[in-house]
């Protein structure tokens, strides 16, 4: 395991809270892509995420010395980006997700992939601009979780760290968000994926 006391997190926290010129920047160039990523694709109004982001920033700038380095910096700018798109949703009364009487589909999900292979089925432009519009139409939740796991390529359990939510709602998020996609697909061009 990787000795915290000289990691690059570590180095980039301590030269932040000593206050070195350009640390904080440095910072915030490293993370920004990440925060605009999962506050946009929770609140989809770009003047809003600009505004959220900065509040994400000023967030971190204020509680950088409460990380106690339990997870990546990353994970942890990620779960205060998420929780100020949650806390934002909240207060416009936006639903997170879709009420679906589906039942329980977290075993199906653990043992069984869905054969689906969405890279494949998007090889053309007008398909992957078809599944874009999809993947907009998802609720908050699920279109943050989709793409933070197929577009950012993090982790189930960093994605658990970054949202609070279980391992396995995740999986059950990424597998309902997929179930979607691929009806919206097939409808697209009249073929079962």
């Amino acid at each position: 395991m990787e000795d915290i006391r000289s990691s690059p997190d570590r180095e980039l926290v301590d030269a932040v809270l000593a206050n070195r010129p350009g640390a904080f920047e440095r910072l915030v160039r490293e993370y920004q892509g990440l925060c605009w990523h999962i506050i946009h694709r929770m609140v989809r109004h770009p003047e809003d995420a600009r505004e959220l982001c900065q509040d994400t920033f000023l967030r971190v700038h204020q509680c950088l010395h409460q990380y106690r380095y339990e997870s990546a910096l990353k994970s942890w700018i990620g779960r205060v980006a998420y929780t100020i798109a949650l806390r934002h949703l909240q207060h416009k009364r936006i639903p997170l997700l879709e009420n679906t009487d589906d039942g329980d589909d977290y075993a199906l999900v653990e043992n069984i992939g869905d054969g689906f292979d969405l890279e494949a089925a998007c090889a053309d432009e007008e398909t992957m601009q078809h599944l874009h519009a999809a993947i907009e139409k998802l609720p908050p939740l699920q279109r943050t979780v989709l793409t933070l796991y197929y577009l950012e390529e993090i982790t189930i359990p960093e994605i658990a760290r970054i949202t609070g939510l279980a391992s396995g709602t995740i999986k059950s998020h990424l597998f309902r968000s997929r179930l979607r996609l691929r009806g919206a697909l097939e409808a697209r061009t009249g073929v079962a994926a």
